[in-house]
């Protein structure tokens, strides 16, 4: 077994857009303090670069979601590993993922942020896959960069727990050699 990586978003498009996504989050949550939220562990990467692109006062937190174990494929079961620290009641959120593929993930959080009362919820993306949506309806409110549906590796997506630590968004090949 073989695996290649090829680059399908380079690490200086990420940085650009991150600094585009900080000042229109930036500008949208002027004067309002807000809670990001980090879904673990993919989002942690994004959330960092992103975080220091913001102004105003930020808190931070995070929590750990799973529907994908060790396959390249979502089961569509979606289950909290950790949950959030703080009190998110009242609060606005702002909740930052590293993919939206099937819509699954999102919405199963989106519910369980406004089952704990929060003022608002917004939500921040580093991909879009819509030719993956299952859940029609889920859209993120900001979006990096849309995708093909391809599987997607680096800058804190893995495959495996592997190639989190790429500066960039790669597509792994997986071959029988």
């Amino acid at each position: 077994m073989r695996e290649t990586v090829s680059i399908l978003i380079s690490e200086e498009a990420i940085r650009e857009r991150v600094a585009e996504l900080g000042a229109t989050i930036s500008a949208d949550y002027a004067g309002e303090s807000f809670i990001m939220v980090c879904v673990l562990k993919g989002a942690v990467v994004f959330m960092t670069d992103l975080a220091r692109k913001l102004q105003g006062n930020v808190l931070f937190d995070f929590i750990g979601s799973s529907s994908y174990g060790d396959g390249t494929t979502s089961s569509g079961k979606v289950r909290i590993t950790k949950d959030v620290d703080l009190d998110v009641e009242g609060k606005h959120v702002l909740l930052v993922e590293d993919i939206l593929d099937t819509g699954h993930t999102l919405s199963f959080l989106r519910q369980h942020f406004l089952q704990k009362g929060v003022a608002s919820l917004k939500t921040c993306v580093l991909l879009d896959k819509p030719d993956r949506r299952v859940v029609l309806s889920e859209k993120a409110d900001y979006v990096g960069f849309n995708i093909p549906d391809q599987f997607v590796i680096g800058y804190g997506l893995d495959y495996a727990q592997r190639y989190r630590n790429l500066p960039y968004i790669g597509l792994l090949n997986i071959s029988e050699d």
